[in-house]
């Protein structure tokens, strides 16, 4: 969960957003040195004579601005490729969650089990509890077991809606006609809070996600109670 003033990401969940994370990490710091690099650079050459001019024209200095940006492409691409890979994979779920996106309100259905579904509307501001978070909390929250491999199928029954949840790095595009899957792994119980990125109307902001994740035994007792 986000606080007041956060400029950073929220605390990573899942390997996923762990790994994302320390690409962030990893980029930014190649960033810094170039603009140090640059600004280094632009601070010399307005501040001393240039006693060697002909420098500039040398085939060794053409070379190297040619060959260094390549190595940094590289250095950026290679990793961001491996998340972008890790991201697809799907490990023998233990749990399949269907989401359908409608304007403005998520349904979850539990597809291992009969007749376990449910929608999930935010909370109005004047019915919530001590405690509750504005804007987003929800009168049915989605209940998972931690510590598994969940596949979660998403789409949507009228306009572009985007399931997203920050701390565990998701953010699928809900859209109508289109089933896509995505897959979460939360390595601690708790709650995670979530909204629709993609503006899909007037109450785009009222459309929040709660996951609720539990040890596997109390989500067991969870959903035998719901059957």
């Amino acid at each position: 969960m986000a606080y007041p003033f956060q400029l950073g990401f929220q605390d990573a969940t899942s390997p996923i957003m762990e790994e994302l994370l320390s690409f962030h990490d990893h980029a930014l710091m190649i960033v810094f040195l170039i603009s140090s690099l640059v600004l280094y650079i632009i601070s010399s050459m307005l501040t001393t004579n240039l006693t060697h001019t002909s420098t500039m024209d040398a085939q060794e200095v053409e070379t190297i601005w040619t060959i260094l940006p390549a190595i940094i492409l590289i250095m950026i691409a290679l990793p961001s490729l491996r998340i972008l890979y890790m991201m697809d994979e799907i490990n023998n779920p233990s749990l399949t969650i269907k989401t359908l996106g409608h304007q403005w309100y998520w349904s979850y259905e539990y597809t291992d089990y009969e007749d376990l579904m449910f929608d999930s509307y935010m909370v109005p501001t004047s019915e919530l509890s001590p405690g509750q978070l504005r804007l987003l909390e929800v009168d049915n929250r989605v209940v998972l077991p931690a510590e598994l491999t969940i596949r979660m199928l998403i789409t949507s029954e009228d306009v572009l809606h985007s399931w997203a949840v920050p701390s565990l790095g998701l953010k699928t595009d809900a859209i109508p006609g289109r089933l896509n899957q995505t897959t979460l792994l939360a390595t601690r119980p708790g709650l995670y809070y979530g909204q629709c990125s993609e503006i899909c109307g007037s109450n785009h902001s009222f459309m929040p996600i709660v996951l609720e994740m539990i040890p596997l035994k109390h989500f067991e007792k969870w959903s035998s109670s719901m059957l």
